[in-house]
This record gives structure tokens, sequence and C-alpha cells, in this order.
């Protein structure tokens, strides 16, 4: 059935039903402190040059931060690492407390046991309705082949079946 633009929540749902792998972005602040946040919104651009974009809410309080920031990384999370995504996607007062992590590009930080990891140039930004489109040209990556990814389908976080 189709259903009305102005109906925003039936919306969300439908968009929702495209699933999609989890990753939290991070990067240094101008301030030299950490930050981050879980993203679905992560894709590749181009391969030559290898590009990746991610989309980042324009009421983020984090929004200001991660324009000014040279580099951020891109943690792609495996299925065991859903308390990290957690971790992001909700707002603790130091969200690095007792994580490990090694500055990557730029400082950013990256995580370990991540099924992926991206190294990004901070290269461009367009805003796009109600949310910032960030361009990054990638520098490093890391792929652990054997991990299975944490997926977000339908409002739930799910796994893959074998």
């Amino acid at each position: 059935m189709t259903q009305s633009l102005t109906d925003s929540r039936a919306l969300r749902n439908a968009l929702g039903r495209f699933a999609t792998g989890i990753a939290v972005v991070t990067a240094i602040d101008p301030d030299g402190h950490p930050i981050g946040l879980t993203i679905n919104s992560f894709s590749a651009v181009s391969l030559e040059p290898a590009l990746v974009l991610w989309c980042l809410d324009n009421h983020s309080h984090n929004l200001e931060a991660f324009r000014r920031t040279s580099h951020h990384a891109i943690n792609i999370l495996a299925v065991d690492q859903q308390d990290l995504s957690n971790r992001f996607a909700t707002w603790p007062t130091d969200r690095f407390v007792g994580l490990p992590w090694q500055a990557g590009a730029g400082g950013a930080p990256v995580f370990p046991n991540c099924c992926a990891t991206f190294e990004v140039a901070n290269e461009t930004q367009h805003p796009a309705g109600d949310h910032t489109i960030f361009i990054g040209r990638v520098e490093r990556f890391n792929e652990t082949a054997d991990l299975v990814p944490l997926l977000f389908h339908a409002g739930q976080y799910r796994k893959l079946a074998d």
C-alpha cells in the first residue's frame, strides 16, 4: 500500500527494510578529544580515487567537530560488537572510557576486532535535506575477512544466516 510522505514514521519504517551494516565513525575534534557515533549510512563511492561516504544528522552535537576534522575512521562492526554500537548510539559522558583503540590517520580512533576499518581524509561535505553527507578519501584500510558483520534491519540488530 502506498504511504503518504507526511507520515515520517511510515517512511522511516520503509527505509528500515533495507538491511545495513553498522559502523562507528570516529575522529579527533579540534580540541584534541576523541569523538564518535554509530552510523548505518556508509557506502563506497569510488575505487579510483578510493572514496567512501557517510551521513550525519544536521542536529547532531558532533556536526561542527566532524566538519572541522582532517580525518575520520570508519570502523565496520562485527556481530559480537553490539555493545560498542549501543555505546556510540547513546549519549554517555565519555564514550571512550575504558575502550582500547589506536590512533589512525589524523589521530582518528581505530577499534580492534572490527570487520574492516577505513582511515579517510575528510575531503568534502554536502548538505542534503536534514543531513550532511561526508565524503572521505581512503588513505588506509584493514579487513578481517573471517569476522561476521553486525547488521541492522527493521529497527533491530541482525546477523547473517548460514
